[in-house]
């Protein structure tokens, strides 16, 4: 009998080396590269595996492997599925495309598999009209749960307007943890969507070695990809993180997949991010935001309502600014606290915003505009746990640190955006038409905004007062006076 072959492969990118190596030649990472045990027979084509004649799926795939002209290819866009749910449209760039594989991630507890069921059950037609034909047939794959868990958990997510559960013929559940066997169920039923809980569960008869390793991540995911390219059905993969925060098994899988989105949020915070890091078809700058309620996860069709307090009157240290995530605007409230430093080295922390940025902004008002912090500890936090990259947030720092420094508190009816430079200059954001319309929207009165601007800009359509400023001094005499 031939003996078993033994690989090291990096955990970081996927490199494979005959012998063990400090540091990856491909990603230059120390200490990666991991001993693994792989079968030496080559894959069977009479197994369960998706191979060349496995699976149950036509022979389109196979014909369609042919060298083309690139004018004689048809550039028509194929419809998506509407995964009947707002957020999660917006986050895969308008909906899911047939074929595609997706792959989502968040730490434990955080709310994946919550979202994967109610939506699923939502496109399987449990709350679809008649007029839609019933919804789509759904396989959902678990690995880690029982049948009997998932039946709990769909009555509890299931709103009163669905009823009872007992009508959902098209969602179909297998708890099961060999490829093999999958893909003869797959066979068997013909799902026009497939959904794996979780991919790190999942193992092949393959490949010798426990699931969840490298090996078995990578060749899982390998015959997963050609099962939904070959056929057209999509799938959707659930994944681990690791305790560093990224996506657990080897780099190769991020590079398999069609789209990696990410659950985000604070377990003990009712709100959820649902945030795109790869994205095949559509933008990476779009982002999905939840509340995590008893029945389930509620999509927030208007963030900026939540994402600021009922009253902060006569509050100092509080500053909203007009922020922009993909194409979407809310306002969000910025909080500061400045504090004489108990100790000798002052403490600059920052929560939901860039430290390094913050370090810049606290330079600029030190050095342009005078105000003294060395000697000062600094706190800064975005209220609602959310993380804003904006640059448009730069203004309302500033003017919550120094309203927090003074303990002046902004007047009621100010929001502001402007990214501000390191002279001291306030610069000019992308979408002000946006911004000035969301904040006119939720009842504010004034806003400060760059005076670069105006160009352009026909004031005559808002009501809201617009105070154009070109350096921070500007904007902070608008303020406080």
């Amino acid at each position: 009998m031939a003996k078993e072959k033994i690989m090291y492969v990096c955990s970081n990118c996927g490199q494979e080396s005959a012998k063990w190596i400090g540091k990856c030649p491909a990603c230059g990472q120390w200490n990666t590269f991991k001993e693994i045990r792989t079968s030496p027979q080559p894959l069977s084509k009479g197994r369960g595996t998706f191979g060349n004649s496995g699976g149950g799926v036509s022979d389109k795939g196979r014909d369609a492997a042919r060298v083309l002209r690139l004018r004689d290819i048809s550039a028509h866009d194929d419809p998506r599925i509407d995964m009947q749910d707002a957020e999660l449209n917006r986050v895969l760039g308008g909906g899911l495309v047939p074929g595609s594989i997706v792959l989502l991630g968040g730490e434990p507890g955080i709310g994946k598999s919550t979202l994967s069921l109610q939506t699923m059950l939502k496109v399987a037609g449990t709350s679809a009209d008649a007029s839609q034909g019933g919804g789509m047939k759904v396989l959902y794959v678990s690995g880690e749960e029982s049948a009997h868990q998932l039946k709990m958990r769909a009555e509890r997510l299931a709103s009163p307007q669905q009823g009872r559960l007992e009508g959902a013929d098209n969602f179909l559940i297998l708890c099961e943890n060999s490829l093999e066997a999958i893909f003869e169920h797959i066979k068997e039923v013909q799902p026009e969507l497939l959904v794996i809980d979780s991919i790190q569960t999942i193992s092949t008869e393959d490949v010798e070695s426990s699931a969840g390793s490298i090996a078995q991540v990578r060749e899982c995911a390998s015959a997963l990809l050609r099962f939904a390219k070959s056929s057209g059905v999509p799938v959707i993969l659930i994944g681990h993180i690791t305790k560093e925060g990224t996506l657990a098994g080897p780099k190769i899988l991020e590079h398999i997949v069609d789209t990696v989105i990410q659950f985000e949020g604070d377990q003990h915070y009712m709100y959820r991010i649902l945030r795109s890091i790869k994205n095949r078809f559509g933008s990476t700058s779009e982002l999905g935001i939840y509340e995590m309620q008893q029945t389930g996860l509620r999509q927030v069709s208007n963030p900026s309502e939540l994402l600021l307090t009922e009253n902060h009157d006569g509050l100092s240290g509080v500053a909203i600014s007009s922020a922009i995530e993909g194409v979407r605007p809310f306002l969000v409230e910025t909080q500061a606290l400045v504090s004489s430093a108990a100790y000798g080295t002052p403490q600059r922390s920052a929560t939901g915003f860039d430290q390094r940025r913050l370090n810049m902004l606290l330079a600029v008002l030190e050095k342009r505009v005078g105000f003294k912090l060395m000697q000062k500890d600094v706190f800064l936090n975005i209220a609602g746990g959310l993380r804003v990259t904006d640059m448009a947030m730069d203004l309302s720092v500033i003017a919550a640190v120094l309203s927090s420094n003074v303990d002046t508190p902004i007047e009621e009816g100010w929001c502001m955006a402007g990214e501000v430079g390191l002279s001291g200059e306030v610069r000019p954001v992308a979408r002000i038409e946006q911004r000035i319309s969301e904040a006119e929207k939720l009842g504010f009165q004034h806003i400060i905004i760059p005076k670069y601007n105006l160009a352009g800009l026909n004031q005559k359509k808002f009501k809201i007062e617009l105070v154009p400023v070109r350096k921070v001094e500007e904007a902070l005499r608008a303020l406080f006076g």
